[in-house]
C-alpha cells in the first residue's frame, strides 16, 4: 500500500509531467508542490526515473479501469465495447488541457528502449495489444494480432487528433476506422 506522502509526490509529479513534460520538471518542482522535502523523496523514489515510471504506472491503471469498463459494458458485443471506447477518447482527447498520449510523450521524451520509462511505455502497450486481440477474439479474426496492431495505431491517432479536431468527430473517426479494421460487415477478414 502507497503511503500518503508516496502519493501526494505522484499527484504532483501528475500534474506536473503532463502539463510541462517529463524532462522539464526537475525533482525540486515536484517536492515544491508536493509541500515536502528531498530526503522525503528519496525515501519514496530513488530517483526521478523511479518516479516518472509510478506517473505512468498510475496512468496505465486510469486507462486499464476506463477500458476495463467500457469491456464490461459490452457486455462481448464487440461493436458497443468499441462505441464506449470511442466515445471516451473522444471526450479524453478534446479535454481542455490535453497534451497528447502521457506514454506517446514519455516514449519520444526517452527514446533508449532500455530505460526504465521506456520499459513502462512498452508494458502499457502490451496491455493495450492484448486487450484489443481479446476483444476481437469472439469475432474469429485469423489475424488478430495484426489486427490489435491496427487498433492500436488507430488509438494512437486519436490521441492525436484530439489536439485538432472535435470530441464528436474524433471518437466517429475512431469508431469508423476500427470498424473498417475488424471487418464489420465485411467477411474478408475472417
Amino acid at each position: 500500500m502507497n503511503s500518503p506522502m508516496r502519493e501526494r509526490l505522484i499527484e504532483a509529479a501528475t500534474e506536473l509531467f503532463y502539463a510541462q513534460g517529463l524532462r522539464a520538471v526537475s525533482v525540486d518542482k515536484v517536492i515544491d508542490l508536493a509541500s515536502t522535502t528531498k530526503v522525503t523523496f528519496y525515501r519514496h523514489f530513488k530517483s526521478k526515473d523511479d518516479l516518472v515510471v509510478a506517473y505512468l504506472e498510475r496512468r496505465a491503471a486510469l486507462e486499464r479501469d476506463g477500458i476495463g469498463e467500457a469491456i464490461k459494458q459490452g457486455g462481448g458485443d464487440v461493436d458497443v465495447t468499441l462505441r464506449a471506447i470511442s466515445g471516451a477518447i473522444g471526450i479524453i482527447a478534446c479535454a481542455p488541457g490535453f497534451r497528447g498520449c502521457p506514454f506517446i510523450n514519455a516514449a519520444a521524451e526517452y527514446p533508449d528502449a532500455d530505460s526504465p520509462i521506456r520499459k513502462a511505455v512498452d508494458a502499457h502497450r502490451r496491455w493495450n495489444k492484448t486487450t484489443f486481440e481479446q476483444l476481437i477474439a469472439p469475432l474469429g479474426i485469423t489475424d488478430a494480432a495484426e489486427v490489435a496492431d491496427d487498433l492500436m495505431l488507430i488509438r494512437d491517432g486519436a490521441m492525436v487528433a484530439g489536439y485538432l479536431d472535435q470530441p464528436a468527430n474524433v471518437a466517429a473517426s475512431f469508431l469508423r476506422s476500427s470498424r473498417a479494421v475488424i471487418g464489420t460487415g465485411d467477411s474478408t477478414r475472417r
